[in-house]
């Protein structure tokens, strides 16, 4: 019988069930030669102060919000003194075919009116830059202690307001490799999981993109989800690969800090599982995808061909019939060639299979316990 071995335990892993200027690579990714699947959050202590501190800071918000009344346009307001606090509103867009997002401020005025929540295009602009330039500056030049002392100011500010171009603070500081004010937005309640408008970049994709792996850390501890694609349809590790790709080999500290951040979010999504199997295939193209098996008795799952490890798919293609070894009863050897008489799981004849047909480890296995008799006897 034509067989081969189909569960190395290296040779696959299992599918998921479930700042100014981008410079990124658009080059096409590398394909991984695994297959990979989600793993339980790694970090629970660290993420579970995070969202307590997240939680704390938006129950002040939503009481800052509570608190004031919006504006009415037919009631008559005073001057405006300055602004104590943002929060962020989303519209229906102009044509009906997305939100466009807008802010709205805290007003304190001059004259004994109760603060106002006001539409930023109600404020006059010089009122506004007033407010949000300090806070901007400090994103851009990832300036801990004025971030700090911005979020803790008046009734509190909404960490997530968008600039004029749909990005956020921690997009800005995640880009410039800030791991502390990463933490401070993070456990101020920051969308870790922010798109933004030109490309659909979340703060992974920004700080996989540039080369920040000790902010690609904080990011997944805090609980940024690692699966989430920018436009292209690529999540922060394919755009590691992708740039990876095209790094020059005299790189060497950019090679060293990508492969760093790969490691890191290969370990975050990917855990080892074995293949019994593969199935079926459909589609075609970047639509091309497998059915797999999995040894540890899990659901059958369509699998991207480019996560698929490229032997077994080889195999596969090739009409390879499939089995799963139990052990080696026995070794041969044959005009020059080892045989392996292996015993399978699913069939109750062994069968002789040549050394290339089977798993390494097995082969190993039974040598060792071939030379302990030897000596034995």
């Amino acid at each position: 019988m034509d067989s081969i071995l189909l569960n190395p335990p290296i040779s696959s892993l299992k599918l998921p069930s479930k700042l100014t200027t981008y410079t990124f690579s658009s080059q096409s990714l590398f394909k991984p030669s695994t297959v990979v699947n989600s793993k339980t959050v790694q970090f629970p202590v660290l993420i579970s102060a995070t969202l307590q501190n997240q939680e704390e800071k938006q129950s002040e918000i939503v009481e800052a919000e509570t608190q004031f009344e919006d504006y009415n346009q037919d009631e008559s307001y005073g001057e405006v003194s300055k602004i104590l606090a943002s929060r962020k509103a989303s519209d229906p867009d102009d044509d009906g075919d997305g939100t466009r997002v807008r802010m709205e401020y805290l007003i304190e005025w001059k004259d004994d009116h109760a603060p106002t929540w006001v539409p930023s295009e109600y404020i006059a602009d010089d009122v506004i830059a007033e407010y949000e330039t300090p806070w901007w500056m400090a994103a851009r030049k990832a300036d801990e202690s004025a971030l700090k002392e911005l979020i803790d100011g008046d009734y509190g500010r909404d960490v997530n307001a968008v600039d004029d171009d749909g990005r956020t603070a921690l997009l800005f500081v995640a880009g410039l490799g800030s791991e502390p004010c990463v933490r401070i937005l993070a456990e101020a309640g920051a969308d870790l999981d922010y798109r933004d408008k030109s490309g659909g970049l979340t703060a992974l994709h920004m700080a996989a993109g540039y080369v920040r792996p000790g902010v690609v850390k904080v990011l997944v501890e805090s609980g940024a989800d690692p699966e989430v694609e920018d436009d292209r349809g690529r999540t922060p590790l394919e755009l590691a690969r992708d740039i990876l790709k095209v790094t020059p080999k005299m790189q060497f500290v950019k090679r060293l800090g990508l492969e760093s951040v790969i490691n890191i979010l290969e370990g975050e999504i990917f855990e080892y599982a074995e293949v019994q199997e593969i199935m079926e295939r459909r589609g075609k193209g970047d639509k091309l995808e497998y059915l797999i098996k999995w040894k540890d008795g899990g659901d059958n799952e369509w699998v991207k061909a480019g996560f698929v490890a490229e032997d077994l798919v080889k195999d596969f293609e090739a009409g390879l019939e499939y089995g799963v070894a139990e052990c080696i009863l026995d070794s041969k050897e044959l005009e020059g060639k080892k045989e392996y008489l292996v015993k399978w799981t699913d069939i109750d004849e062994a069968t002789w299979e040549p050394e290339e047909n089977v798993d390494p480890i097995l082969i190993q296995v039974f040598e060792e316990g071939k030379q302990q008799k030897e000596i034995i006897s």
